[in-house]
């Protein structure tokens, strides 16, 4: 009987995450899902910019390692043309830099240059002079689980993969029902209370709504920065090292994002002057987390509520699905 209501309203929460993704892909009137082949299809990118084309694009170059993943698993890796500085997802596959000369990106005859909103904040040159050259130029990154399977979609209508989008979608929120089945039999009192760290010089959390906080809640944690104010419209949320200290005696577990985001290990959180109060170090309770399986839209977020959670309970017994 107590698991009813959270079932009902994760159903809730699934029905809503569907309806936002047919509203992101649809503009005045027209949806990438539903568009037949040769017509015009629309879609809204995260940048706020309505993109239209008629055709999937067929030589795409994709400078993010989300988009990269994401596209290999639509099926589309024949169409990816290069990748991004450090994206090793794909042997060799040309690997540019933003700051690199237009030309090189040009060079390699693209159709469509996938990018998320950072480099066109940051490079808005590179933006310009490839749409220019007649050059599709789309940024995304969802921000938050809600924005996820819209993004998937997004990717699918853009490289003509719609039906394997839309069993991504359904293979992810399969599994996400039965990891909620399974954390509804944790006792909430027995839950634990987690900080988690996104950047470590600046004392930074993450927001209340995204992906990392989803998977810290779905491995069974409890967020102790739920007040941390979100950075513009991002996965980053301000803290600091004094509202941290404040909460020291109930930080049962320290999560610490690890990757080229932060670059950071176990020894500089327990070094970290006046951290030697914070209960998780006391009890050696401070751990590290791949970047690519909490911050990174892909299906790997899944790893990471499975790996989080054997972190905070490292007693579940995986096989019986029992709480111990």
């Amino acid at each position: 009987m107590k698991t009813k209501p959270m079932k009902y309203l994760f159903n809730i929460f699934y029905t809503l995450c569907l309806c936002c993704t047919l509203v992101l892909l649809t503009v005045s009137g027209e949806s990438t899902l539903a568009a037949e082949p040769g017509t015009q299809k629309t879609l809204q990118d995260s940048d706020g910019k309505t993109i239209r084309y008629s055709k999937p694009f067929t030589r795409i170059i994709s400078l993010y390692p989300a988009h990269t993943t994401n596209l290999v698993h639509l099926g589309l890796e024949k169409n990816i043309v290069a990748v991004g500085s450090g994206d090793n997802s794909l042997g060799g596959r040309p690997q540019l830099r933003f700051q690199d000369d237009p030309e090189r990106l040009l060079a390699l005859k693209p159709d469509l240059v996938l990018i998320r909103p950072m480099i066109s904040r940051a490079y808005p040159n590179l933006v310009n002079i490839l749409e220019q050259n007649g050059i599709q130029v789309v940024s995304l990154q969802p921000a938050t689980l809600e924005e996820l399977f819209a993004y998937w979609q997004a990717l699918g209508a853009l490289g003509g993969a719609e039906t394997e989008a839309g069993a991504m979608v359904e293979s992810f929120n399969e599994r996400l029902v039965e990891l909620r089945q399974d954390l509804d039999r944790l006792p909430v009192e027995k839950r634990k209370r987690v900080f988690f760290e996104s950047i470590h010089r600046q004392m930074k959390t993450f927001s209340s709504g995204s992906m990392a906080i989803f998977a810290l809640e779905m491995a069974g944690g409890i967020n102790v920065a739920a007040d941390a104010e979100q950075v513009r419209n991002t996965n980053i949320a301000n803290y600091g090292k004094e509202r941290i200290l404040a909460k020291a005696h109930e930080i049962d577990i320290y999560l610490v994002q690890n990757g080229r985001m932060n670059p950071v290990s176990v020894a500089d959180i327990v070094r970290e002057p006046g951290f030697e109060v914070i209960k998780a170090v006391q009890q050696n309770q401070v751990f590290l987390v791949d970047e690519a399986t909490i911050s990174r839209p892909t299906m790997d977020l899944l790893k990471g509520i499975i790996f989080i959670r054997s972190l905070l309970y490292p007693d579940f017994a995986q096989e019986g699905l029992a709480w111990q």
